[in-house]
């Protein structure tokens, strides 16, 4: 396939004004200019948005499918962004839904370092779902956060996430919280092997600070002893994570957290669908892992939402190494099993404030959600 897709929701009057709309979004994401003044050869044919069909969905929605040339990308991420989703995320009626890449976005933009089966290999789990608690809250010293690292590392968890709101505060600064926080995992893990278990836990510390300090607080995780970095490209950008998943220096795998993208996503008639937004942005951005909010919690995903979103996470058909899904938001110990019967096994579970319900008892908790996902 010489050029890349992309599917767009168009909201029309009809046929012709939903193809008005299809031919309004290929000019205004790549020359931006009427189209009577688009030169005609090397411009017109390669670097102009391509309408390839316009079919009817509903009475009132079509879906338009654009096809766009590597040429009009370049190498970067942020300007494929602008390709997909530039001016024409400031038209009203136009929901992107789907990425269709080409060989071209394949070999320029390669995906996550590990993804589904690099995170098995990674933390010793040959089969189940992931039990993932969140180290909170904010406000807590670096080392009652190492505690809860240690508690919960050492009972058996897979996956120990700081949680998003843990930045550089006065109360835990990074570079001391992250250094606590990996020895307490670290040690949990080197108890666990002594006790012959072949899993392991991965502690992943939030990058917080400024933009420009991104690539510098990671490899100080990395070489703190962390385990992988929890990235919110909706604070930092989406390349924020794609610089990191492609620097031949950084090692570690990447969890992607959905807080400041609702606006993207919420409303039905602009922005991103949930699978295209939590899904195929999320691979191609380069993360491992992508967080989203689970139906029934606080905040308002449908089931069918969030089933497009763990299919767009696994495809073999997307773009680079499949990812894991990673539901939360509001959950509690006692969904975990149905959780698991519409989410399978290659999923992380996140369990946060709940579990501070047990005090130092965290540990049992643990426990229990690794009981709920393997019963």
């Amino acid at each position: 396939m010489e050029r890349f897709e992309v599917t767009y929701r168009l909201f029309a009057d009809d046929q012709a004004d939903a193809e008005g709309r299809a031919a309004n979004i290929a000019l205004e994401d790549t020359v931006e200019i009427p189209r009577d003044v688009v030169p005609s050869g090397y411009i017109e044919d390669v670097v102009l948005g391509r309408v390839e069909s316009v079919t009817p969905e509903t009475e009132t929605t079509w879906l338009g499918r654009i096809s766009y040339h590597i040429d009009a990308v370049g190498r970067e991420l942020p300007q494929l962004l602008n390709v997909v989703l530039g001016n024409a995320s400031i038209l009203k009626g136009v929901k992107a839904i789907a990425f269709t890449p080409n060989e071209d976005i394949k070999a320029r933009f390669p995906g996550a370092q590990y993804g589904r089966e690099g995170l098995r290999q990674l933390t010793g789990r040959k089969t189940g779902g992931y039990v993932c608690p969140v180290i909170k809250p904010q406000g807590s010293s670096a080392e009652q956060l190492a505690k809860l690292c240690y508690l919960t590392a050492r009972a058996g968890a897979d996956i120990v996430k700081e949680d998003h709101g843990l930045a550089n505060q006065d109360a835990a600064p990074f570079r001391e919280r992250v250094k606590l926080c990996a020895d307490a995992v670290n040690r949990s893990n080197a108890e666990r092997g002594d006790a012959g278990e072949t899993t392991k836990s991965l502690y992943l510390p939030n990058i917080g600070g400024h933009g420009d300090q991104v690539r510098e607080l990671a490899l100080y995780a990395q070489e703190a002893g962390a385990h992988g970095v929890l990235l919110i490209p909706g604070l930092l950008g989406f390349d924020a994570i794609n610089r990191l998943a492609q620097d031949p220096d950084f090692k570690l795998p990447i969890m992607a957290h959905p807080s400041h993208l609702g606006p993207y996503v919420l409303s039905p008639e602009f922005g991103y669908g949930h699978g295209m937004l939590f899904g195929d942005l999320m691979r191609l951005a380069g993360a491992d892992i992508s967080v989203f909010p689970n139906h029934g919690g606080r905040f308002g995903f449908s089931i069918g939402e969030c089933e497009e979103i763990v299919s767009r996470c696994h495809s073999e058909d997307g773009l680079g190494r499949s990812i894991l899904p990673s539901p939360g938001g509001g959950m509690s110990l006692d969904r975990l099993g149905d959780m698991k019967k519409l989410y399978g096994e290659d999923c992380v579970y996140l369990l946060g404030g709940s579990l501070l319900r047990f005090g130092d008892k965290i540990g049992d908790a643990i426990h229990q959600m690794r009981t709920a996902l393997d019963s």
